[in-house]
């Protein structure tokens, strides 16, 4: 298959490329490197990578920015980065890109686990996983074609944690996580929340 990853130099995204080379054309996507650029907050940058890779058979996305802040400091602008970035940048993937995908193709998004497992500083991003979660239930239902849109739930990342200088110990290796967007590719789930951690 011929498959976008968007994000495929993150953290999570490398170890996604590594899973699926040999068995898939992959198209690596990011926001400053990569086979192609995209900006997910800019529509029209959207639009023009999909002019450009044409039609397809599947889309990872494994990127999105929310702000992490307490919620009395969060402002307009923190709630607008994953309004913007993260949210409405991967609904607008999947609005774009019914447009070339090909015929039984399928969509994978990323929320993570604060939709359903909220900590202090993170209310802005549990609204935007939550609201992602909601849009792949509902977007599933209606999709032509026999297509399939799938959202993976991340917890914290292993690799994200020690470079925060957090302790790692209660996360989860991306390599682990990797798997579910694989799951997602290669199985027949369809309008599901795939949490990550089944996967370990």
């Amino acid at each position: 298959m011929k498959v976008i990853v968007i994000g495929a130099t993150g953290t999570i995204g490398k170890p996604v490329v590594e899973a699926l080379e040999g068995r898939h054309q992959v198209i690596q996507v990011g926001h400053s490197s990569g086979d192609y650029r995209v900006d997910l907050a800019s529509q029209t940058s959207i639009a023009e990578l999909f002019a450009k890779i044409g039609s397809f058979d599947a889309l990872l996305s494994v990127a999105g920015q929310a702000a992490f802040n307490p919620l009395e400091k969060l402002t307009d602008d923190d709630f607008n980065v994953g309004l913007q970035n993260k949210l409405m940048g991967q609904v607008n993937l999947v609005r774009q890109g019914l447009k070339t995908i090909n015929d039984g193709g399928s969509f994978t998004l990323t929320s993570g686990v604060l939709s359903q497992e909220p900590m202090p500083g993170g209310a802005a991003i549990s609204l935007v996983n939550s609201g992602l979660e909601g849009f792949v239930r509902g977007a599933a239902i209606e999709l032509p074609r026999g297509l399939r849109i799938n959202i993976v739930s991340p917890p914290w990342v292993k690799e994200t944690m020690e470079a925060m200088g957090m302790d790692s110990g209660p996360g989860l290796a991306a390599a682990v996580v990797a798997r579910a967007y694989v799951e997602s590719l290669e199985g027949t789930a369809n309008g599901q929340t795939l949490d990550a951690r089944r996967f370990a």
